[in-house]
């Protein structure tokens, strides 16, 4: 077979592949079953083990390890599936956004952050804009910064807030707030007892950060500030969300960083300090990132509220 009979083969088995056997093998993942996910999406068995079967021969890969006990993606399945599930998102997106447009409704914005809403600026600044149009339809979205950035280049997310700017040519950035980083830690820690902790406190402890953002934005400013490895505390990394990071420190089982907009959400036996250097708190700025032929009036007026709540001396970034 030559170069481009294949390349031809792989583009017709993409065209065969559909979204209803894309939504199946993610329902297959979810619930850890064929038979359950069958009975809880009220299709037959058969045809839907026929389904994924398919699926997997226009692949060209086993999705998933079947056993008594039922199945698991396998390391392609997984790769397949984190695909699957983006494929699925931005197409809910876009019928959600012919709806919107069929209606002549154009009172909808998306607003996609990756930090905590539990309280701070963020919190308050979407609470504010709801209060003053209560009729437009605002939705939010926690994603990756690569995925919001992806989202934002496609139109399926309005404006992006964030710690830090995120490098893109598509688009333009307003710096709105910053805010302090803390340490978390057990309250029964020796460290507790302190108002104030220097990075350097933390060279014999052991911090958890998660594998999502904004852990890694955290790690690399860790690293800034102890440039030497010798003065790092042990990094321990999980597949966790930061709520769980939370947990995990209040048992015990390491310290952790956060920002001040993590603190709204208590965990019992876990407190919050300050973190210093020579210079004095440590502190990252949060931006807005939008697209600039974005001309959904709902993002002016978005927009138009960020500036007022956190004027700037200079212009908007990126003009």
């Amino acid at each position: 077979m030559t170069e481009i009979e294949t390349r031809n083969g792989q583009r017709n088995a993409a065209r065969a592949v559909d979204l209803q056997q894309l939504r199946l093998a993610v329902a297959a993942s979810d619930h850890g079953s064929f038979r359950r996910a069958a009975e809880a999406l009220s299709i037959r068995h058969t045809a839907f083990s026929r389904a994924i079967v398919q699926l997997e021969h226009l692949v060209g890969a086993s999705l998933f390890e079947r056993s008594s006990g039922g199945i698991k993606p396998t390391l392609t399945g997984s790769a397949v599936l984190r695909i699957a599930r983006l494929i699925l998102e931005q197409v809910d997106m876009l019928v959600d956004t012919g709806r919107s447009g069929g209606r002549g409704d154009t009172g909808h914005l998306v607003v996609g952050f990756f930090t905590s809403m539990s309280t701070g600026n963020l919190r308050a600044t979407i609470g504010e804009f709801k209060k003053l149009f209560p009729g437009l339809e605002l939705a939010t979205m926690e994603r990756s910064h690569f995925r919001l950035m992806t989202a934002l280049r496609s139109g399926t997310v309005d404006v992006v807030v964030s710690p830090g700017r995120l490098p893109s040519k598509d688009t333009r950035s307003l710096l709105l707030w910053s805010e302090r980083i803390l340490i978390s830690l057990p309250q029964d820690h020796c460290l507790a007892a302190r108002e104030i902790i220097y990075w350097t406190d933390l060279r014999n402890e052991k911090i958890l950060l998660s594998e999502y953002d904004p852990g890694r934005e955290l790690e690399d400013i860790l690293i800034s500030k102890l440039v030497l490895a010798d003065d790092r505390p042990k990094v321990e990394r999980h597949d966790v969300s930061r709520g769980i990071i939370k947990s995990l420190t209040s048992m015990g089982m390491g310290l952790s960083l956060a920002m001040e907009s993590d603190i709204g959400a208590s965990f019992t036996g876990l407190v919050y300090r300050e973190l210093q250097d020579g210079a004095g708190p440590s502190r990252v700025d949060f931006y807005a990132h939008w697209r600039d032929d974005n001309e959904n009036p709902a993002l002016k007026r978005f927009l138009n509220l960020l500036a007022e709540r956190y004027p700037s001396p200079s212009p908007a970034l990126g003009e």
